[in-house]
């Protein structure tokens, strides 16, 4: 009877020990998890700082002016209009391309027009191929990411100043690209307008 005692407590002793390294194990999975999660949170902002700094995935960059140097070569740009579902505009560059000097600004405009009966809301997103030109391609005025709403029937101009970083000779991956597309795409913003605009089913790239 003693030594079954004894084994007994022994046992239970075992458990009591157990159970504070149990719950140190089961806060330390607790804490991976969450922090996990706040890896996954940061990640975004994150990955589109690392997209701006080093125009990884044809992200563009933002500049104030055009560089003092202008270089005697050349570049084509081409120009890309798209709308995702729900946003039923006519929406197109209105030049399909322009060949200007490395290191020189140039104008271009894109246009919009509203084709429903209703006020629709929408803000462009974009990116430039070849991908390794995106930290080359410079943008000193854009419409992205500002929400446009048009109402029924309207037309818009949206202008765009850029030039090309003289920088992009002098990079091994990029030296050679002659022609750079520049695409934009046009999201709804939701609201009660663009969700039954959305139910129509029509989709579209640019139009007249």
């Amino acid at each position: 009877m003693d030594s079954k005692n004894a084994k007994q407590k022994d046992t239970g002793t075992a458990q009591a020990k157990g159970g504070p390294s149990n719950r140190k194990v089961a806060f330390s999975m607790a804490a991976i998890v969450f922090g996990m999660l706040g890896m996954s949170y940061a990640a975004v902002p994150l990955y589109d700082l690392f997209c701006r700094v080093t125009g990884y995935g044809g992200t563009t960059q933002r500049a104030e002016q055009a560089p003092d140097i202008v270089l005697d070569r050349k570049m084509v740009i081409r120009f890309d209009a798209n709308l995702a579902r729900g946003i039923d505009w006519h929406f197109k560059p209105v030049q399909r391309e322009v060949e200007i000097p490395i290191g020189e600004s140039a104008l271009v405009h894109y246009e919009a027009k509203n084709i429903t009966e209703a006020a629709l809301t929408g803000t462009a997103t974009f990116n430039v191929t070849p991908e390794a030109a995106g930290q080359y391609f410079n943008k000193i005025q854009c419409f992205c990411f500002v929400e446009q709403t048009l109402e029924p029937g309207e037309r818009v101009d949206m202008p765009l100043t850029f030039f090309v970083d003289p920088e992009i000779v002098n990079d091994p991956e990029a030296m050679n690209i002659q022609e750079i597309t520049l695409s934009y795409t046009f999201f709804p913003v939701e609201n009660d307008e663009t969700v039954a605009a959305a139910e129509t089913g029509k989709t579209g790239a640019d139009g007249t």
